[in-house]
């Protein structure tokens, strides 16, 4: 059996009853249950629909997203997320590079490696080298001053734990932004490279080895042997190249607003709702989130 899930932007709800309704007569599912009035919906399926990417492609002008996906095993034993615009809504290392003069240029690489245009590794030394010199005081500032979180956010860490899941923020950025963003939200560890500092200056170096692609699925692999439980138990979630060999290999790996060549190789896409989009597609209705 499998699980149409329809669900759309919580601040803006525009999923309605006659939406839900004829595509689960088209694709002669069960009954539909509504998970937040407005917001998301699911039916079961016994079958994936040959016609599944064209009638996505269809909803996503209406910007409504829509998951098919085994009805086995949807509540995950861990979430995996990847942070900068995934648990939250910037770059750390593009608004640290703004604060050194080098915004612009920093912001065309990053995107580009992001893309998978360019190695992730080469790409961050690059980027690094240009943060010379800037006070190490600056990186306080830019996560009091420049981070905010993704919407839904707190209410999936607290869903998630609330009941049993263990949550690791795992971050090609740096552990001065995710020591902090996983202590608010409430991950239960967070791995990330290390910028070097050196007389109260960033020395223009990451310390080695630098965590990028295969360090995120060591990280998934690590985790969930640690556990003891599968790779097929857990949630993944990120939006760049980097992240993909994590998501490609998780249970659930869902694309979050996501550069195009990532998205292409998901079948979890979120493109239009925040992260309690990752509750719905585990089943969870609107009442059941935790505070």
């Amino acid at each position: 059996m499998f699980i149409a899930t329809l669900l759309t932007n919580p601040e803006t709800p525009v999923l309605d009853r006659m939406t839900v309704e004829s595509l689960r007569n088209a694709w002669g599912g069960g009954d539909a249950r509504w998970l937040d009035p407005g917001v998301a919906a699911e039916f079961p399926l016994e079958a994936v629909p040959k016609n599944l990417w064209e009638a996505w492609e269809g909803l996503q002008a209406l910007r409504i997203d829509l998951a098919v996906q085994p009805a086995a095993n949807r509540k995950k034993r861990l979430l995996i997320a990847d942070m900068d615009s995934t648990m939250i809504r910037q770059e750390c290392i593009d608004e640290l590079a703004d604060e050194a003069g080098v915004g612009a240029h920093v912001a065309g690489i990053t995107a580009r490696a992001m893309n998978g245009e360019l190695d992730f590794e080469t790409a961050l030394r690059e980027r690094v080298g240009l943060l010379r010199d800037l006070p190490a005081e600056t990186i306080s500032r830019v996560i009091r001053d420049r981070i905010t979180l993704m919407p839904g956010g707190p209410a999936l860490l607290a869903t998630m734990r609330a009941t049993g899941a263990y949550a690791a923020l795992v971050s090609g950025g740096f552990t001065a932004f995710t020591a902090r963003i996983a202590e608010t939200l409430g991950f239960d560890e967070n791995r990330a490279n290390t910028l070097l500092i050196s007389d109260g200056k960033l020395t223009g170096h990451v310390a080695d080895p630098i965590l990028g692609k295969q360090a995120k699925l060591d990280a998934l692999l690590e985790i969930t042997t640690r556990l003891g439980i599968s790779p097929d138990d857990a949630m993944a979630v990120g939006d760049g190249a980097n992240d993909l060999a994590m998501l490609t290999r998780a249970g659930a790996g869902v694309a979050l607003h996501a550069k195009p060549l990532v998205a292409a190789k998901c079948s979890l896409r979120v493109n239009h709702g925040d992260l309690t989009a990752l509750l719905y597609l585990q089943g969870y209705r609107r009442e059941e989130f935790a505070a």
